[in-house]
Formats: structure tokens, C-alpha cells, sequence
């Protein structure tokens, strides 16, 4: 035999509280603790039963004692009791069953009456009663037809698989079967009290309304319908009271004081004997369960032993004279197990179970195993002290409270619940039945029945639901919302317990519960799952975040869209971040929509925020809070479409791409009144690129130029006022403005004069050379005030002061090539003897005239003014220098003259073969001047220039009077000499000539200045 210790990771246990049922106010009455509806605990734990061997010698099978679960499933890692752990592991065992009681018509029924036989088919439930009575009821308790087959307690029942007729069996000696949709009803009366009674598998369907039965009289009867009436077949006798029959396809199953027999309708012989156990109690204290599990197996169930039956085919074998006579099926026992408890009922009991986990993390797929469902009953203590003659011990016991128990085919133990039935004190072993009910389903649809003679139970393994209810109850949310979301949407709408079973329910109770436990980073990641696409569910949970002052917690959680919540949430999200996460801030505000919120409402509040912080006199931000600050407002008043607003907070952040902005945006007039900040900020990029070595000398600012390119949009009197504090800008901007137009510049040539001197030194007599809108003499004391003699030179001439200028060349500079050009530029005699008279003393200064004698300087009378004896370094050098020049001189204009004749040669050549060439005169040529042709008629004069422009002489202005002229050549009555015909036209064409005072008109009109 098998002993009650078991592995320590069985999952049943004492104590497993269940709920599901309609009754939820059923507690236990000796236990001091609440239970479920149906299920409850023991509150005297017991040992576990010794290990002792047993072997039954009729089957070979080792046969098992299963131990009680409060004691033998729980023990310590050393091997010991782990009694200390009990209750906490008590606590959180979950329950495999749920139990429901059948509420309705049934506890009417029962008031004054009591359930003797339980049977159950196509899910209706038709019960037996003591007083002879069968109640046939639905799933809901609902009853459908009640009638009375028998004067006396039922004690069997059976419905066929159509629920169409029902079989009872009483102690009245009658066998009633009854069909409840027709008035077809068979009654035998069998002359002794009849324990059981079956119907056969196909009774609905067969003609032959066969069924069998058996009592007290101890024969087990078949009767059959047939031509001439029932047919009465005895199987079996002599062996004592049949107690139970059962039969399943062609086998037929029964018990009596013996043992359990099985017989074979096809082959019509008995196949096999199972015996009792030894040491069983009196046969008709405790009953015989049979139940077939499939149509090979039977499940036998009496006293505390349990064994499982398995009928196969006999192996093939050399027939014998022998083993003909052999019936062609055999039973082999295939489990026995001992428990430490009465059995009232037993059912197979499918399990899945999940294989272990394998190495890459999978979870290998579930396998169903099937184990027993067994109706426990536990008898009193002093059970089998009948035979005593002492009163007080003869007396009935209070009986104990029946379990339901699930064991495994090795004799684990999974858990086991004890009944809170009704009136369970007075009931024994026998008042209890187990039927099952069949749902065609998963193991999850299995469903049971548990009738004490006052009470119809439903029992169902615990689902997912249930599962999820269980792990709520205890506060493990988080494997409960695991759960939860496996569910499908029809199981997640259903409700259990009070409350419904989806994500969001059970989320938010977890969200409830870790709000009160403090843990506001664990409910804000919560939110998402429970919230989902709900907005008020959303804010409502913000708002509490918010009262609790954790709303840190959740905003990284909060939805921006689907779902959009009120602009209200995000703009208190966005004060909470003024106030105490401004780089958070600008990061949100980068990354929400700015659709959600209302920008004008929170650029103010920014703004505010800002204004309460110092900033520095050189408008940079003076805190790390007010560049974060700036860096919102400029996002927001670009994003609002007011970029010239957000101009000032690019500019005093130094954001690079502000010039970019501007020009993009045209923000040249909002410009105008952050000059100076756009130009520090372009120096400070400027000396960025130097510091890169980026040469930076030949490009001109940025920002001046843009400054100077749109003077239109930025005037330059608001730019000059800007930049007055920072003179090398103004510097800057001045000089650029003054290369684009002088005369944008013209209002402040006298400052660009002090600014050149400041900053630009050398460039300094350039401006004063190419302007001339300054003051003379502001400019000469600022030059004098510097020391700038080029500059003052300049600025004297320019006055006319050129004596003084001269002076100034001679004393303080010394060049005597700057004296020279000087005077040059002045165009001055005096000038000039001022410098001749100047260098009488000083043999450099002769020497330099010497050097650049010109149209300027007569050398002659340079050298008249040296006087005797003054030592001239060069003056041989010089004097042959002049010579030579003056011969080369010569020798250039003699060339020049050359070139000269030669070119007038030229072109008097070109010029008469020209005027003396002809050219063709079309018939239709017209006059230029008064655009009639020109052959109008032959008396027409026509005059011809050397520019060969060709009109007619009446269209000239003073010379109407012409003599006429005759054409000696075109006259044939004219015989003239040639000679004489020449004179003729030179005289004419001198008389013309006089006439024409500006030459040709047609050129002159041109404007084009031909003599002709």
C-alpha cells in the first residue's frame, strides 16, 4: 500500500476557500472560520495513515493509502512537518472546484421530503425521493414535471442518453419506467425490495425496452420486450443482495456482497470476478459506486478502496481444448487505491497540467490527464462499535462534513474541500450521491452533482474567471490583470463576484490599491492598460495623481491623442512643470501637439514665471530656468505663427539659424528694436569660426549686412541709436552702409570720422578722401588730437590751407615724393616756389625735384636756385638723368610726329577713294528729308554729299535762287569741250557749296557732325 505522504508541490490542501453560488451566506459551524458557498475546511487536522504494504492476491496490483491532505502534503525541505507554514500556505492555496447550490422550486420540494437517488441526462436532473416521489428539473432548478412511480423510498434511479424516459428503483419491490414526452410507461413488480436498476445504452432507440436490475433478493434480472411481453433473464444469483448495476455499451457491470462482476451481452458470459478487500466493512454499510469512464473502463468505488477495471480483448493464443471455452474478453485492474475515507460517489476528473519550462523560456503545451473526483465521507470516530453494549457509544454520532476530493491514478492528492450541506450532521455514507453531467465540452465545461438528501449541489472546475476572482481577492492584481487580458472579450464582459472581469474593473481596483499603498510610479504605469481609450476615466485618475501630489508619476503616461483629454489636464501638467521641472517643460512642449493646450495660456503663464527672474544687464539669461523658460516661449510663439515675437528669445539665446527665421519669416521691422542683440549675436558666431580658424577678416557680418540691406524696413537713425553703447558695432554698421550709399550715410559722417580713428586708422584717409559731408575742421581735431599727419595734410588742402599742409609734409613727414604729388594735386605756382624755396638748404628735397622734373618743374629753373658750393649727394646722377630724359623725350615726339604724317596720309587716301567712288541709286530711293522719291521729275536738282546722303535741293533751307543747271552730256543739241563742261559743274557745285552753310542737313539733323 501506498502511504499519504506526498510531494510537498501538490496543489490541494485543507482549508481552500471557494466562492461561486448563490448562496454566499453558508459558513461553516465548527470551524470558527467563513467559507465559500459550498466548500470549507476542517478544523482538526489528522495524521497521516502508517505505510504498510497490502497486495490483492486476486490482482496483482499494488494497492495505495492516500493520506489526509492536512498533514501529508505540506512538508519542510529537511523532510519534517512543515506545521508552522500550514496556515500561510492554507491561505494562499487557490481551490480547484466551485460549488453553486440549486436554489428554486427544489427547497420547497425538499421541506418535507428528502432525496434518496440522483440521476442526470441531456442536462436535466431527475431526482428520487424517500417518499417515492421523482422531481424532474433543468440547470436552473426549475422543475419540469413531478410524478409519484412508487409508494416507498427510491433507491436507484437511471435516465436514458435522451432524457426521455427515467427508471426507478424502489424498496417497494418495483421497477417503474416512465416516459416524460408520451404516455408510454413499463411498471414490474418484483416481489422483493430492488438496491439498483439500468437501463440499456440504446433504450430510446430499441424496441426491445431492455433493462436490468437486481436487490435484495439477490438475483440480477434482465427483462426484454418481446412479441409476447417482457422477457425476465437471470445472469447471476446466490452471492448475496445485488447492490449496484451499471451498463455501459455491451457490458454490464454489478456488485454484491462479494465483489463486482462484469458480463459481456454479445458473447453472454461473465468475463471477470473482482473481490472485496479482505478487510472491507459489512457490504451494506457503506455503498458500491460503479461508473463507466469510457466503454473499456470501470471505475469501482467501495468502503475506502478505490480500483480501476480495464476490459480488452483476449490476446490470441493456440487454441486448446481449454481456452475455447474462454470468454473473448479480459479485465485487467489497472490501479488500486486505499484512502483514509468513506467513498459516497466517484467520477473521472480531467486535469491539465502545463509541462515544466524549457530552456529557451517556452512553456511546453498542456497535456489532460484524467484523476478522480471522489465524494468523500468520513465516519466517526468509534465507527464499528455497533456490537457494544454500552448505550452512550450505540448512540448515532454527529457525522462529519463530506469532502470532494481530486486524486491522482498514483494516489496524489490535488485538494480536497469539505461540504457546508445541509443538515451534513445526520447523514451517513450512503446519503450522499455523485452524478455527473455531461456538456459535450472542455474540461472546463465539466460540470458535477453533489445531492445530499437536502441539498443539490453543482460543482464545476474553477476557469480562468474564477482563477482571476481568486487572485483578486487576495490583492495579487498583477497576475490577476495577466489573466485578464487572455480572456476573450465575451468572457471579460461577464460578471463574477460582485464586479465585472475585464482589465479595466480589475484595473482599477489595483490602481485603488497601489494609490493607498503609496506606489504612484507602479499605478502611473498602470494607467495605460486600464485607462486605455477612455478620457474621463484618464482625467479622473490624473486628477487624483494631482491631489495626492504625484503627478510627476504619471505624466510620462499621459495620451496625447487617442484619447485627447480636456486642454485643462495638459495645461495643469504644463504648470505643474513651470513650477517645478522647466527642462522637462520644453521638452513636453516639444513633444505634445500644440493643438491640445491653449498657447496664449501658457505662454502668460511662462512669461510670468520669467519676469520673476533677474536677468542681467547684457540680456543673456542668467539662470539655467530662464534659458529653459526662453527656449518654451520661442517654440511657442513660433508654433502660435509669432515669429517677430519669438525673435527676441532666439536673439538672447543665440539660437543660428535666427537669420534664417528672419529672412523666412520677413521679420525685418520686428528687427529694428533688437539690433544690438542681433549683432552681439553675430560677433559671438564670429569669433566662434576664428576660434576654428575660420578666417573670418574678409566676409562682412551677417548681421550688418542684413542691417544695410533692408534700411527700408530697419531705418538707420533707430539702428545708430541702438548701437551708440557699442561703438565698434555702430563701426561696423557705418562703414557698411557708407560702401553701399554715401548718402545713406551722410547724417553721420562727423561720427564714422571719430569711428575711422577709433578703429580703422589706416582706412581713415580713404573716407576722408571719398567723402565730404564731414566738418573740415571737426575732422582735422580729431586728426590733430591723434597725431595723424597723412590725415591732416589732406584735410588742410582740402580747406585750402596748402602752405600749412606743405609745411606739415616737409617738417613732420619728410618725403619729398609726397611734397611733390601734393603740389601736384594743388595745381599751385605759389605752391611751387614755396617748395623750390623751401629746398634751396636741403640737398635731399633738390635732389627729389631733380628726380621728377616734369611739365611741373622747369629744371632750368631748379638748378638756377642751388647755390654755389652747396653739396648735392646724386647731383651728376640726377643731371644725367634729366638729359636723358629729355633726349628720350625728343626722341618720343619725333616718333609720334612720324606716326602721325603717316596715319593723315592714311586716311586722306581712304577718305578720297571714298568721295570719289560710286554707288547704286535704286528707282524708288527716297529723300531723307522730305521722303518723296528722289526722280520725281526730270527738272528736279538733286545734290549729292561726300557722305552720300542724296536730297533734293528745294528741300534745303536758302538756296531756292540756284541758277539752273544744264547738263551739257544729257543736252544732244549741246555740243560743248570737255574742259568746258568740267569748269561748268566745279562753278555750279561752288555756287551750291555757298549756299550750304552747316554742310550736309541730313547729318546734322543726325546730329552725327559730318562736313561734306
Amino acid at each position: 500500500m501506498m502511504t499519504s505522504e506526498m510531494s510537498d508541490t501538490i496543489s490541494a490542501g485543507d482549508g481552500a476557500f471557494l466562492n461561486g453560488g448563490a448562496n454566499s451566506s453558508l459558513h461553516s459551524s465548527d470551524t470558527g472560520r467563513t467559507n465559500g458557498n459550498i466548500a470549507g475546511t476542517h478544523e482538526d487536522e489528522h495524521e497521516t495513515d502508517t505505510e504498510d504494504d497490502s497486495e490483492d492476491g486476486d490482482e496483482g496490483v499494488e494497492g495505495r493509502t492516500i493520506g489526509s491532505t492536512r498533514s501529508g502534503l505540506f512538508k519542510g525541505a529537511n523532510g519534517e512537518d512543515g506545521e508552522d507554514d500550514e496556515d500561510e500556505d492554507e491561505e494562499d492555496e487557490e481551490p480547484t472546484l466551485k460549488y453553486e447550490r440549486m436554489t428554486g422550486p427544489i427547497n420547497d420540494l425538499l421541506k418535507k421530503d428528502s432525496i434518496s437517488a440522483v440521476s442526470v441526462s441531456n442536462k436535466l436532473v431527475a431526482v428520487g425521493t424517500h417518499g417515492g416521489i421523482v422531481h424532474v428539473l433543468d440547470m436552473t432548478g426549475k422543475r419540469i414535471k413531478s410524478y409519484k412511480p412508487h409508494q416507498a423510498s427510491i433507491s436507484d434511479m437511471e435516465m436514458d442518453n435522451t432524457a426521455d424516459f427515467v427508471a426507478t428503483a424502489s424498496i417497494d419491490g418495483q421497477v417503474v419506467i416512465q416516459s416524460l414526452s408520451t404516455q408510454e410507461s413499463y411498471m414490474f413488480d418484483m416481489k422483493r425490495p430492488i438496491r439498483t436498476v439500468a437501463l440499456d445504452p440504446n433504450f430510446a432507440k430499441k424496441s426491445t425496452r431492455a433493462f436490468i436490475c437486481g436487490g435484495l433478493a439477490g438475483t440480477l434480472v434482465l427483462r426484454e420486450k418481446g412479441w409476447l411481453g417482457h422477457r425476465e433473464s437471470v445472469l447471476h444469483s446466490g452471492e448475496g443482495p445485488i447492490w449496484s448495476v451499471r451498463w455501459r455499451s455491451h457490458l454490464i457491470a454489478w456488485a454484491n456482497d462479494f465483489g463486482v462482476k462484469i458480463y459481456d451481452t454479445q458473447s453472454q458470459t461473465r468475463i471477470t470476478y473482482i473481490d472485496r478487500a479482505p478487510d472491507s466493512p459489512r457490504a451494506d454499510l457503506f455503498k458500491c459506486t460503479l461508473h463507466w469512464q469510457d466503454d473499456t473502463t470501470l471505475l469501482i468505488a467501495w468502503a475506502d478502496h478505490i480500483k480501476v477495471a480495464r476490459v480488452r480483448a483476449r490476446p490470441r493464443t493456440a487454441t486448446t481444448s481449454a481456452s475455447s471455452n474462454l470468454p473473448p474478453l479480459i479485465v485487467e485492474v489497472t490501479a488500486a487505491l486505499q484512502l483514509d475515507c468513506m467513498i459516497s460517489g466517484i467520477l473521472p476528473h480531467p486535469m491539465s497540467h502545463s509541462a515544466p519550462t524549457k530552456e529557451n523560456g517556452s512553456v511546453a503545451s498542456r497535456t489532460t490527464l484524467t484523476s478522480f473526483l471522489v465524494l468523500a465521507y468520513e465516519p466517526p470516530d468509534d465507527f464499528g462499535d455497533e456490537m457494544t453494549d454500552d448505550p452512550a457509544r450505540q448512540a448515532r454520532k454527529t457525522a462529519e462534513r463530506p469532502e470532494l476530493r481530486i486524486v491522482s491514478r498514483t494516489g496524489e492528492e490535488f485538494s480536497a474541500d469539505a461540504l457546508n450541506v445541509t443538515g451534513y450532521q445526520s447523514w451517513g455514507c450512503n446519503d450522499y450521491l455523485l452524478a455527473e453531467i455531461d456538456t459535450g465540452g472542455t474540461e472546463t465545461d465539466q460540470c458535477y452533482i453533489v445531492a445530499s438528501p437536502k441539498d443539490i449541489v453543482f460543482v464545476r472546475p474553477r476557469d480562468r474567471k474564477d482563477h482571476i476572482a481568486w487572485l483578486v481577492e487576495r490583492q495579487r492584481y498583477e497576475e490577476a490583470l495577466d489573466e485578464t487580458e487572455k480572456l476573450g472579450e465575451d468572457e471579460q464582459s461577464s460578471d463574477s463576484g460582485g464586479y465585472k472581469i475585464d482589465v479595466v474593473s480589475i484595473g482599477e481596483r489595483y490602481l485603488r490599491y497601489l494609490v493607498g499603498e503609496g506606489d504612484f510610479v507602479k499605478a502611473a504605469q498602470l494607467c495605460p492598460k486600464v485607462c486605455g481609450q477612455d478620457a474621463k476615466r484618464w482625467e479622473d485618475w490624473i486628477f487624483v495623481f494631482a491631489q495626492s501630489r504625484n503627478l510627476q508619476a504619471i505624466i510620462p503616461f499621459i495620451p496625447t491623442e487617442a484619447p485627447q483629454l480636456s486642454h485643462l489636464v495638459y495645461e495643469m501638467i504644463l504648470g505643474y512643470f513651470i513650477n517645478h521641472d522647466k527642462e522637462a517643460l520644453l521638452q513636453t512642449i516639444r513633444d505634445w501637439p500644440k493643438s491640445i493646450y491653449d498657447m496664449p495660456s501658457v505662454i502668460v503663464a511662462i512669461q510670468s514665471e520669467l519676469e520673476r527672474i533677474p536677468m542681467s544687464s547684457s540680456l543673456k539669461p542668467s539662470s539655467v530656468d530662464a534659458v529653459w523658460l526662453m527656449e518654451c516661449l520661442a517654440d511657442l510663439y513660433t508654433a502660435n505663427r509669432q515669429p517677430g515675437k519669438a525673435l527676441q528669445y532666439f536673439l538672447r539665446l543665440r539660437r543660428p539659424n535666427v537669420f534664417d527665421l528672419i529672412r523666412e519669416h520677413n521679420l525685418f521691422t520686428d528687427v529694428k528694436d533688437q539690433v544690438l542683440l542681433l549683432v552681439e549675436f553675430d560677433q559671438e558666431l564670429n569669433g566662434k569660426r576664428e576660434e576654428e580658424g575660420i578666417d573670418t577678416a574678409q566676409t562682412r557680418s551677417e548681421a550688418i549686412s542684413m542691417l544695410v540691406d533692408h534700411t527700408h524696413s530697419i531705418p538707420v537713425d533707430r539702428v545708430v541709436q541702438q548701437l551708440r553703447a557699442r561703438p565698434f558695432y555702430l563701426f561696423l554698421y557705418l562703414d557698411a552702409l557708407f560702401k553701399k550709399d554715401q548718402n545713406l550715410a551722410l547724417d553721420f559722417a562727423d561720427v564714422q570720422v571719430k569711428l575711422f580713428a577709433e578703429y580703422a586708422t589706416p582706412r581713415l584717409i580713404e573716407y576722408l578722401r571719398a567723402s565730404s559731408y564731414y566738418n573740415l575742421e571737426a575732422a582735422y581735431n580729431i586728426c590733430k588730437g591723434r597725431d595723424l599727419v597723412p590725415e591732416m595734410v589732406f584735410l588742410l588742402g582740402r580747406m585750402g590751407n596748402n602752405k600749412q599742409a606743405l609745411t606739415l609734409i616737409i617738417e613732420r613727414i619728410g618725403d619729398v615724393q609726397q611734397a611733390i604729388e601734393f603740389a601736384k594735386e594743388q595745381n599751385d605756382d605759389d605752391l611751387w616756389e614755396d617748395l623750390l624755396k623751401y629746398s634751396e638748404t636741403r640737398p635731399t628735397f633738390i635732389r627729389g625735384l631733380l628726380e621728377n622734373v616734369g611739365a611741373e618743374i622747369d629744371p632750368v629753373r631748379l638748378i638756377r636756385r642751388i647755390k654755389n658750393g652747396l653739396e648735392i649727394p646724386g647731383l651728376k646722377e640726377a643731371l644725367i638723368k634729366i638729359l636723358h630724359d629729355f633726349q628720350l623725350q625728343i626722341s618720343l615726339l619725333e616718333g609720334c610726329q612720324r606716326i602721325l604724317h603717316g596715319d593723315c596720309s592714311d586716311l586722306a587716301r581712304v577718305r578720297q577713294k571714298g568721295q570719289n567712288g560710286g554707288f547704286f541709286l535704286s528707282e524708288k530711293a527716297a529723300c531723307p528729308l522730305c521722303t518723296e522719291p528722289l526722280r520725281r521729275s526730270p527738272q528736279d536738282l538733286l545734290l549729292l554729299f561726300l557722305c552720300r546722303h542724296i536730297v533734293h535741293a528745294n528741300c534745303i533751307n536758302g538756296i531756292d535762287d540756284l541758277p539752273r543747271y544744264i547738263d551739257g552730256g544729257l543736252d544732244i543739241g549741246l555740243r560743248v569741250s570737255p574742259a568746258h563742261d568740267l569748269s561748268a559743274k566745279v562753278a555750279f557745285a561752288s555756287v551750291v557749296r555757298a549756299k550750304i552753310l552747316h554742310g550736309c542737313p541730313v547729318c546734322r539733323r543726325q546730329g552725327e557732325g559730318h562736313v561734306c
